[in-house]
C-alpha cells in the first residue's frame, strides 16, 4: 500500500490511471446483496457490491483509483440556465423565468423525463433565491446564475425511459460569461463539428449538447 502522505496525490503520468497504486479497501460495503437467480436475469438491472471510481483534475491529471460500495447514476440529463438580478431599488427579480421553464419542459419531453408544473418550479426557485438572497450581487455587471438540472436516476444499464428522476437547482454569483465583458466577441464557425442536425437535439438544453463544439476550440 502507498504511504498515507501519497494517498491524495495524482499518479505520475497524465494518462495513467494508477492501477498499480489502487488505494486500500478501507470503505468496502459492510453488507452483501443477495445473488440473483441466473435463470431469470434481466440485462443491466442487478449490480455487484462495489464499484471503481477514478477522479480526474486538470491540475493533477488522474488521481488514485478507489474501490467503494456501489452507487450509480446512469441516465439521461438536461439543464437550464437563468438569472436573478438585483435592481437599483434593491429588489431581486428573476429574468423571464417562464421562457426557461418552457424550454426545460420541451427538453424533458424530448428525452422522456417526466413532465413537471412549470409555474410551481418557478415558485420553488423563487423560494431558493429568497433563502440565499444575500448571494445576489449588488452590481451592474454581476448577477446570480441559476442552474436547474434534471436527470434520470435509473438503476439500470438499459437505454429506456427512466422510472426514477431527480430535479435539483444550484445558484452561483457570476460576472460576464466572456472575459471581454460586454464588448463584442469573435465567433468561429466550423462545418465539421456540429451540434444541431435535422431530427437532432440542437434546440434542447441537455447534457452533451454543448460538448459537440469543444473539439473546434481544443
Amino acid at each position: 500500500s502507498p504511504p498515507i502522505a501519497q494517498l491524495g496525490q495524482a499518479v505520475s503520468s497524465r494518462k495513467s490511471l494508477g492501477g498499480s497504486k489502487l488505494l486500500p479497501f478501507k470503505a468496502l460495503s459492510q453488507t452483501h446483496k443477495a445473488k440473483p437467480d441466473l435463470t431469470n436475469l434481466v440485462f443491466g438491472t442487478v449490480f455487484s457490491d462495489h464499484m471503481l471510481t477514478i477522479e480526474w483534475a486538470n491540475a493533477g491529471g488522474w488521481q488514485k483509483p478507489h474501490i467503494k460500495p456501489f452507487a450509480m447514476h446512469y441516465a439521461v440529463q438536461l439543464f437550464e440556465g437563468m438569472k436573478a438580478y438585483r435592481g437599483a431599488d434593491d429588489k431581486v427579480r428573476l429574468f423571464r423565468p417562464m421562457l426557461n421553464m418552457n424550454r426545460m419542459a420541451k427538453s424533458a419531453e424530448r428525452v422522456c423525463l417526466p413532465a413537471f408544473d412549470r409555474a410551481e418550479l418557478v415558485e420553488c426557485i423563487r423560494r431558493l433565491v429568497q433563502v440565499d438572497l444575500e448571494w445576489v450581487p449588488q452590481s451592474d455587471s454581476a448577477s446570480l446564475y441559476i442552474r436547474p438540472t434534471f436527470l434520470g436516476t435509473e438503476r439500470s444499464l438499459g437505454v429506456k425511459k427512466p422510472s426514477h428522476a431527480l430535479l435539483y437547482v444550484i445558484l452561483s454569483p457570476v460576472g460576464s460569461y466572456f472575459s471581454t465583458g460586454a464588448k463584442p466577441v469573435s465567433l468561429w464557425a466550423d462545418s465539421k463539428y456540429i451540434r444541431a442536425w435535422r431530427g437532432g437535439t440542437g434546440d434542447y438544453c441537455k447534457m452533451g449538447e454543448l460538448e459537440e463544439g469543444l473539439e473546434t476550440v481544443r
